[in-house]
């Protein structure tokens, strides 16, 4: 039995570097993810749209990708935070990064990033890692209940 993908709930992606926010974007309608994308540049910028900053009362993201490498507040930063506010500790966070360094993998997941995915170099390849995200993320695992502000 396949379970329905919950639709209504963005996909946030902290990512500085606009062509990955883009080919993201253009895998996910690819592999027709209906949820709304919303891109931030940075690690304030998330927290401040996840706080209510930015959203106008939008429900808490189903997931957020996170790029590590950000100005102003790096992913790292980012991620201790969202980890330690009791509010937003369990939305689900996928670390998106060109990174392959074992000491960030390892700082990731002690931080409590729910899985840690090496960014593809070429479309197709993301297309295929999207399809394998949305099959698992949205189509498998049980997400706790929205959770409006």
């Amino acid at each position: 039995m396949v379970k329905a993908i919950p639709s209504t709930r963005p996909i946030l992606m902290a990512d500085d570097d606009d062509d990955d926010c883009l080919m993201t974007k253009r895998a996910l309608e690819r592999n027709k993810v209906a949820n709304p994308f919303i891109t931030v540049p940075d690690g304030e910028a998330l927290l401040e749209f996840i706080r209510g900053g930015n959203s106008g009362g939008q429900a808490l993201p189903i997931v957020i990708l996170l790029d590590l490498n950000m100005p102003r507040m790096d992913g790292r930063e980012a991620l201790r935070r969202l980890k330690a506010d009791q509010r937003l500790r369990r939305i689900p966070v996928v670390v998106f990064s060109t990174s392959q360094s074992e000491e960030d993998i390892q700082f990731c997941y002690e931080a409590g990033a729910n899985s840690y995915i090496a960014k593809v170099l070429s479309f197709e390849e993301l297309v295929k890692l999207i399809e394998t995200f949305k099959n698992y993320w949205l189509g498998t695992v049980e997400l706790p209940a929205n959770g409006n502000k």
